[in-house]
């Protein structure tokens, strides 16, 4: 069997993004953001509250990979280096040999999974730096390093570093992903269902090692980035910048790769605008920058996004009302709803609702949309159980 096409490789991967993204309820932006990462052979981060699935998404994302060597491991303070990189040889110790073994570990694997990344330990640091930055392991014994096939990592986190070793771990980490709790009522109340329901076999797309490092080495690379596109980096640097949100210039060169390995995964041969919105998991550092770079790349890229961050406020608002109201009387939230939150939550949801349609009907990515539709209905269910006694699992119309 001869090598499999580009278009067919990138026909794959979008098959797996989309079935990760129907698997997994309001992740599909993380998962095609993982993918785009995979592809560029670059690192990523999933930061999160425990029980976001982070870990079985990132198990399921890699074991699509037929072929490929995988290594996972959930790391404490405590975690040697050998049990990562490779334990010493018992039987040889005993013959006077110190050798290690290396197999299933870090140094043999394409693909890996690293939860807790944050814990490493102080013991470990260095090599795993090492790991991340080079793809090579130093030996214990000493000799010259080994280089390892590492395509990219996925790592996890509960929390952000707080020391400044673990500060250098996160700075290589290219790609970071915020995930939380499901927000809206419907996919939660599908999630709980699922708990009872008989599973059903997913169908399950795969894509080899050697077509998946053929993209990753060749075709990604290969992708045109017209002068269009380095003019909208630079004006977006120049905005992140006013607002004093400073990336490193590796960080920048990096991301180039992020938007090549984008345009790939669409089956494009030249970055176009919309790819640029990976951009917003890249140049942050604290999730509190986040949605200020999200709005700096929107308004560059996406007009209808940016409209869909600005309904997002507004149904924060309400949100915080509703808050503020905690204690009063039924009757006070049902007068506040009928005069405030009603119609604003309903022209919100009319209105994502179209934005959504025209950016599908434009190519355009419909992450953010999708988000702040989410916390529309999130709000929306608040106000009708908080605020009127109602059921919101049992009501499909909007309030």
């Amino acid at each position: 069997m001869g090598a499999e096409s580009a278009p067919a490789t990138a026909g794959r991967l979008r098959a797996i993004s989309d079935e990760l993204s129907g698997r997994f309820y309001e992740r599909a932006d993380v998962v095609r953001t993982l993918v785009v990462a995979l592809l560029a052979g670059q690192h990523s981060l999933v930061l999160g509250p425990p029980g976001t699935a982070k870990s079985e998404l990132a198990r399921e994302l890699t074991g699509r990979i037929e072929g490929a060597a995988y290594w996972e491991i959930l790391l404490s303070k405590f975690t040697a280096p050998t049990r990562m990189f490779g334990p010493v040889d018992v039987a040889a110790l005993a013959r006077g040999e110190y050798r290690q073994v290396y197999d299933g570990r870090a140094t043999t694997a394409h693909v890996a999974f690293i939860d807790e990344i944050f814990k490493c330990s102080t013991a470990a640091l260095n090599e795993t730096l090492g790991y991340l930055n080079e793809r090579i392991y130093h030996p214990e014994s000493g000799g010259e390093p080994i280089r390892c096939p590492l395509i990219g990592a996925i790592t996890a986190s509960n929390e952000l570093p707080s020391g400044e070793d673990t500060a250098a771990i996160y700075d290589r980490l290219l790609v970071r992903i915020e995930v939380g709790y499901l927000e809206d009522p419907t996919n939660f109340a599908a999630l709980v269902r699922s708990a009872v329901r008989r599973p059903v076999a997913p169908k399950r797309t795969t894509v080899e090692l050697a077509a998946l490092q053929q993209a990753v080495t060749v075709a990604v690379p290969a992708v045109d980035v017209p002068d269009a596109i380095v003019d909208a980096v630079c004006t977006l640097r120049a905005a992140l910048r006013r607002k004093e949100l400073v990336a490193s210039d590796r960080r920048w060169r990096q991301a180039v790769g992020l938007l090549q390995a984008s345009a790939y995964l669409d089956g494009r041969e030249a970055v176009a605008e919309n790819d640029l919105s990976v951009l917003t998991h890249v140049l942050w550092d604290s999730p509190a920058e986040r949605p200020t770079v999200e709005r700096e790349v929107l308004h560059l890229v996406n007009p209808d996004a940016k409209e869909a961050l600005d309904l997002a406020d507004a149904i924060e608002e309400l949100e915080t009302q509703l808050d503020a109201m905690a204690g009063q009387s039924r009757e006070a939230l049902s007068e506040w709803v009928i005069k405030n939150a009603h119609n604003k939550l309903a022209r919100a949801g009319q209105r994502l609702e179209k934005l959504r349609e025209e950016a599908a009907g434009a190519g355009r990515s419909t992450a953010a949309i999708d988000r702040a539709y989410g916390r529309q209905r999130a709000v929306r269910a608040r106000v009708l159980t908080e605020a009127l006694g109602v059921d919101a699992s049992m009501v499909q119309d909007r309030l």
